[in-house]
């Protein structure tokens, strides 16, 4: 059978409540591989596993139980290994990268901030940078609306500078956000989003880095700013010693 991979941790540290359900319904009995320093926490992986919300909570369940002994490296949902000698097999070939990783990200979190513009204030926004294009909206406007070029070429030229200004502001969020976190990961690109960042943040300097999130928006009202937080540290673990359900299995994967 399958093995559903939840999380890697230090093997002397790792905790869980006797008789702890997973995923699955019935809630699949977690238990813990291990392999010298390192164990897994797994359970029996359920076919055709999707992510629902009670299976989502179970899985972020078992990580918070399996991480309140210590760091856990946190695998994404649906993560999935053919049977567990492959886990085992992982832990030790991959032993000095785990140990690693759980040393780099011990007291830390992850906190995921995407941004958008606000498309009103935005306009606002370029219009006041760019001289060029108020002397072309003002020169249509007393034109009656200018010609069909003239408004074709007002539309390009608009779209282009928000477009600019898109790229201007993803730089500067993660650039005065990193400033108070121990690493960034850039997430991948999404419809409608101008910024996908992850940043690892040490649990005590989490105050400091939401004041920085509240700093941003003040300082660019323009944008408005989605954080997801604190959660396990998906974005930094690399690869893993499973992957999530559909993909090739016996395959490795990344944490978020």
């Amino acid at each position: 059978m399958s093995t559903y991979v939840y999380g890697i941790t230090d093997g002397s540290r790792v905790k869980l409540p006797e008789g702890m359900g997973g995923v699955g319904d019935p809630p699949r009995p977690v238990r813990v591989l291990r392999e010298g320093d390192l164990a897994a926490v797994v359970s029996d992986a359920p076919e055709g596993l999707r992510p629902k919300r009670k299976d989502l909570l179970a899985h972020q369940n078992v990580l918070a139980e399996a991480g309140s002994g210590g760091c856990v490296l946190p695998m994404r949902f649906g993560s999935v290994a053919p049977d567990d000698d492959t886990v085992v097999g992982v832990l030790g070939e991959r032993a000095d990268h785990y140990k690693e990783r759980l040393g780099a990200l011990d007291g830390k979190v992850e906190y995921n901030v995407k941004a958008t513009h606000d498309e009103e204030a935005v306009l606002h926004r370029v219009m006041a940078e760019n001289p060029e294009l108020r002397a072309l909206t003002e020169a249509n406007r007393q034109a009656g609306g200018g010609s069909y070029e003239e408004k074709l070429r007002l539309g390009e030229m608009v779209v282009a500078a928000v477009k600019a200004r898109e790229a201007e502001d993803a730089t500067e969020v993660q650039r005065d956000l990193e400033a108070v976190a121990a690493a960034v990961s850039a997430g991948p690109e999404s419809t409608g989003w101008l910024a996908n960042v992850s940043f690892l943040v040490d649990r005590d300097a989490a105050e400091s880095f939401l004041a920085s999130v509240e700093q941003v928006r003040k300082s660019h009202p323009h944008l408005e700013l989605r954080v997801n937080g604190p959660l396990p540290p998906y974005s930094f673990v690399e690869p893993g010693p499973a992957e999530p359900a559909g993909s090739t299995a016996g395959a490795e994967s990344s944490g978020e």
